[in-house]
């Protein structure tokens, strides 16, 4: 059975105890965020609040939190989907019919990519425009506002009517406004450039609460110009239907809770944010267009969704990974060296990026990894490390193995100045432009026999003594697979990272790591994020020797990462603790009153009705 709205999503989450109805009052201000964060850690189910201070519509968080509901979401395992959908494109080139037709259930999901005219729920109904009535959510204190953070932004090129479904950020400004939160290389956003190249407002619809199919499918990171209307068919199973728009030109999905529709008007822009974002700290408030709203129309009992992000882990962990399972191993039809590759949710996606290629000749993985960064959204991507074709990138331990083994910086280090960079990252200190860079970690047999066995004893009791010596500014280490010590200090990260790559007693060490006191550099979760998401490669990548010869720069030594928080850098994120207190009193009332499929049921019944 596949999914063609949310309620129906809902019901098998309700028969399978992966969903709580909770009756006690909350406020979307805050109070929300805590008790999300705190369920998603404990594994709790999703949440439906049924009252929410000032909204009568209750409200979904924390949907695909869980491994367990991706795969119920996606009626299998994204993993099994990934290589289904890489083996059939296979098969097209060149196509054989006795190929296709043996793999006929993968056949009928690219025959049901197809989007159709239908009806579905989503206009059952038109209501006033007023989204103060909506339960929409305050994340992090120091906000700019209330944002819709589970928009599906439905778009079409001006020029060539093709259609594009994004997500990106809405702040509300009043009843009636909200903020269009367009990152450099989002397909709405292109769109939107491009009606304003023609001089002309630019006609839209948001979708709020549709099926999962169409969630994960605006969410994926597909090439510029594929329908992701079609990518979501392919996923259900069925094609995906859509209707005309009551008051603009487009069409708009059928199935959703709620539709939004209006223009984002030409050449005006409004400061937005600040915004605590998936980096795990806020962004930065700047400029950018407003979306005008025109007419709202719902389901019947529509239900409203929205979503934490934060420091990891939070859902997007289980939305990201799901996706680039799905979705990674078609860069093998690009680039057929990838065996594969691994985004970590750690570093917010696009700060680590790992590759394991299988090279053909000398110095390909570091072709693939130049080509890669100039891929769609994969153009973001801060950090590469490049591995040999039988390392798995998923796992952190081993990849550092593989640095330990083959890295050295004189022949495998490539900085990338100057460059586009994730809007988010605020590490550059100059919004849209930072730099790159690639650790090539594939195998140098030289280097291997030069250093023999590289497992080193002895090295911890150097480490401390060399620690010791900076007693008083370093709070805590942490040696990981003998290839990056992690040092947490208070202040001056550059100073003491200077002083350590240099000491002769730990030159047998890959990377040194600076971070700052509120990361935990004993839970790897949290020392990825604090490495990858406060470094600049240009700024803060430093090695015990380099020099130029000519223009070219030459690296010897151990690479030191000052990955300190910085002054000018955004705050992380951080809970007031008047609502941690709160949440805390409510916390066992909360879920002591949670209805299950056990009980309740006729309260069910009214949430769901179509």
């Amino acid at each position: 059975m596949s999914f063609t709205n949310l309620k129906q999503f809902l019901e098998v989450l309700k028969q399978e105890n992966e969903l709580l109805i909770i009756d006690e009052q909350v406020d979307a201000e805050l109070e929300v965020t805590e008790i999300s964060t705190r369920a998603l850690l404990q594994n709790k189910p999703a949440l439906l609040f049924t009252n929410v201070i000032g909204s009568s519509y209750p409200l979904l968080m924390n949907t695909y939190a869980s491994e367990k509901r991706v795969e119920l979401a996606l009626r299998t395992d994204p993993d099994k989907l990934g290589a289904e959908l890489v083996t059939f494109a296979e098969n097209l080139m060149p196509p054989k019919i006795s190929k296709l037709l043996s793999r006929r259930n993968t056949l009928k999901r690219f025959l049901s990519a197809l989007p159709k005219r239908g009806k579905g729920c989503s206009q059952d109904q038109t209501i006033e425009i007023d989204l103060s009535k909506l339960p929409i959510i305050k994340c992090w204190p120091e906000d700019g506002g209330r944002f819709i953070t589970l928009p599906q932004v439905v778009t079409y090129d001006p020029r060539t009517g093709k259609r594009n479904i994004g997500m990106y950020r809405m702040q509300v400004f009043d009843e009636s406004t909200t903020g269009m939160h367009w990152q450099i290389q989002k397909g709405g956003g292109f769109h939107y450039f491009q009606a304003e190249r023609l001089n002309k407002d630019f006609e839209l619809a948001v979708a709020l609460g549709t099926d999962p199919a169409m969630l994960f499918a605006t969410i994926a990171a597909l090439p510029e110009n594929i329908d992701e209307a079609m990518f979501a068919g392919f996923l259900r199973g069925s094609r995906t239907a859509y209707t005309k728009a009551k008051t603009l030109s487009i069409n708009v999905p059928a199935n959703a809770e709620f539709i939004l529709e209006g223009i984002v008007p030409k050449k005006i822009r409004r400061m937005e944010g600040p915004f605590g974002d998936h980096f795990g700290h806020y962004s930065a408030a700047s400029e950018f267009p407003i979306f005008q709203i025109k007419t709202i129309t719902t389901a019947k009992n529509p239900i409203y969704p929205a979503t934490i992000v934060g420091i990891p882990p939070m859902e997007d962990k289980f939305l990201g990974d799901a996706t680039q399972k799905i979705l990674g191993p078609l860069i093998k039809l690009i680039h057929p060296e990838i065996v594969s590759l691994w985004a970590y949710y750690e570093a917010g996606f696009h700060n680590l990026l790992v590759v394991a290629v299988d090279e053909r000749y000398h110095k390909e993985a570091a072709k693939t990894a130049l080509s890669i960064m100039g891929e769609g959204q994969l153009s973001l991507t801060k950090c590469v490390v490049l591995v040999d074709r039988d390392v798995n990138p998923r796992d952190f331990k081993s990849v550092l193995n593989e640095i330990s083994k083959n890295f050295d910086p004189h022949y495998d280090f490539i900085v990338i100045s100057k460059v586009p960079l994730d809007t988010l990252d605020f590490t550059s200190f100059k919004m849209n432009l930072g730099s790159k860079m690639v650790i090539d970690a594939t195998s140098n047999e030289e280097l291997r026999m030069e250093n023999g066995q590289l497992t080193i004893d002895h090295l911890a009791k150097r480490i401390k003594d060399s620690i010791s010596k900076f007693s008083f500014q370093i709070h805590d280490w942490k040696l990981v697979e003998n290839t990056l010590l992690a040092v947490k200090v208070k202040n001056n990260g550059r100073e003491i990272l200077e002083k350590l790559v240099s000491l002769e007693s730990l030159k047998d060490l890959k990377i040194i790591a600076i971070v700052s006191e509120d990361v935990d550099i004993h839970n790897q979760e949290k020392l990825i994020w604090g490495i990858f998401t406060r470094f600049d490669a240009e700024r803060d990548v430093i090695f015990t020797e380099q020099k130029l010869v000519g223009i070219s720069p030459i690296y010897k030594g151990v690479m030191g990462i000052d990955a300190t928080w910085k002054e000018g850098y955004q705050k992380p994120l951080r809970m007031d603790e008047r609502v941690v207190k709160l949440v805390d009193e409510k916390w066992n009332k909360i879920f002591n009153g949670q209805l299950t499929m056990n009980n309740g049921h006729d309260k069910w019944l009214k949430l769901i009705e179509n």
